[in-house]
């Protein structure tokens, strides 16, 4: 008994020793599985090619009358009437009456006129009569000498052949006036403004109204520096007759519906501007007026439009979209599986695409994905091509749970 007693103490003494020696010489291990594999950027591609292309220059203007007048009195009177169309907004024809002032004072001036016309005229012949009788006379008494011209009364009939032909300007000047009262229209045209109305009365000169031609309108377009290599310009190229070969320009306006015009360049002004240092190029449409199913509302004076000129066609041109460029100077591209970039300088640019002059090659892949905060070197995949690639990879194995289909199903 005194034997147990002491052996079940040594017994576990010696297998907690054991335990805790087996404890230190085999330690726990961690089991830590592999760093996780770097998620690839994703990216979207377009391969560059050289490609062919029409430039179209973009450009904005006012529009403004080709001709444009100020109406004004040549006579004095009061107005009696005016036309129907001689409001603001009103069409006229060449020729049109706008306006009529009372005539009765310069119809009173014509007959003034004719009756010393004919009073000149009586004493012309009075003098003609007393100039041949002074030349009988001294072919009487004369004694065969030279006789002087006061004695023919030459200058007495010069004088009076004077005074019919003043007479006679004077009738025509009146006449001129009379004609006057009619406040005729000089073209085609359009009223832009109107100063007077019925009873008004007008002296000379006085402006009645604001007109301008309705046969074109013209816009002045300014035109970048770096667009004025790819343009022709009308000073530059003339055809038949040095008649200026104007490229054609397409004008919208969103004013009044979807509007728009066909035009022209017309000339370039003859001066860059001092205070945008630009060159203005004029467009000219013909007929704004003409109705069409597409313009239903006419052009307006002091319109704005757009302008779209065309250029010139260029090929074996690098365009990539300007959505694919940074602070307008470097784009990416990828390598080998990750992104790099590139400077580039840009020959030309509109609201959508740009010409590269430098920094990019033919043959690259630049990337039309939207990056952050990306650095150059970083891995990227490209879209399209993984999934070819898992596709293929996929067409030759078996699916995994084949078997044990096949088996549950011979189980079953």
């Amino acid at each position: 008994m005194t034997l147990k007693k002491i052996l079940l103490p040594t017994v576990i003494v010696i297998a907690t020793v054991l335990a805790f020696n087996f404890i230190l010489a085999n330690p726990p291990e961690a089991q830590r599985g592999g760093a996780p594999k770097t998620a690839k950027i994703v990216v979207e591609t377009q391969k560059l090619e050289a490609l062919q292309y029409h430039v179209q220059v973009e450009s904005y203007g006012v529009v403004k009358p080709r001709t444009q007048s100020i109406l004004v009195a040549q006579v004095s009177g009061q107005i009696i009437s005016i036309a129907a169309q001689f409001r603001e907004g009103g069409f006229f024809e060449q020729g049109e009456v706008l306006a009529q002032i009372d005539d009765r004072d310069h119809l009173a001036d014509v007959k003034t006129a004719q009756a010393n016309v004919l009073t000149a005229q009586q004493t012309l012949l009075e003098e003609e009569a007393r100039a041949q009788q002074a030349f009988t006379d001294w072919q009487r008494l004369g004694n065969g000498q030279q006789a002087s011209n006061l004695v023919l009364r030459k200058p007495q009939l010069e004088a009076a052949k004077a005074k019919v032909l003043s007479a006679q300007a004077a009738l025509e000047k009146s006449q001129l006036n009379l004609e006057r009262t009619k406040v005729i229209a000089p073209y085609a045209g359009r009223v832009l403004s109107k100063n007077v109305d019925v009873g008004q009365v007008v002296s000379n000169n006085s402006q009645l109204a604001e007109i301008y031609a309705t046969d074109k309108v013209e816009i002045r377009l300014p035109i970048k520096n770096k667009d004025l290599e790819l343009m022709d310009l009308p000073e530059q190229f003339r055809g038949a007759g040095n008649t200026p070969l104007g490229s054609p320009v397409l004008f919208h306006s969103d004013l009044v519906g979807e509007q728009n015009w066909q035009g022209n360049l017309v000339r370039t002004e003859g001066a860059i501007d001092t205070g945008a240092q630009q060159l203005y190029v004029v467009a000219q449409i013909n007929d704004p007026y003409k109705a069409t199913a597409t313009n239903k509302y006419p052009i307006k004076i002091g319109q704005y439009v757009k302008a779209q000129i065309s250029g010139r066609e260029l090929s074996g041109v690098l365009m990539i979209p300007n959505a694919t460029i940074y602070q307008g100077s470097y784009v990416y591209i990828v390598e080998q599986g990750v992104l790099k970039r590139k400077d580039i300088v840009i020959r030309w640019q509109n609201s959508q695409q740009s010409i590269i002059a430098s920094g990019l090659e033919f043959g690259q892949q630049l990337v039309l994905t939207p990056l952050g905060q990306v650095s150059s070197g970083t891995a990227v995949s490209i879209k399209g091509q993984d999934q070819i690639r898992g596709q293929e990879g996929f067409k030759g194995q078996e699916p995994r749970n084949d078997g044990a289909k096949k088996s549950g199903g011979a189980n079953s």
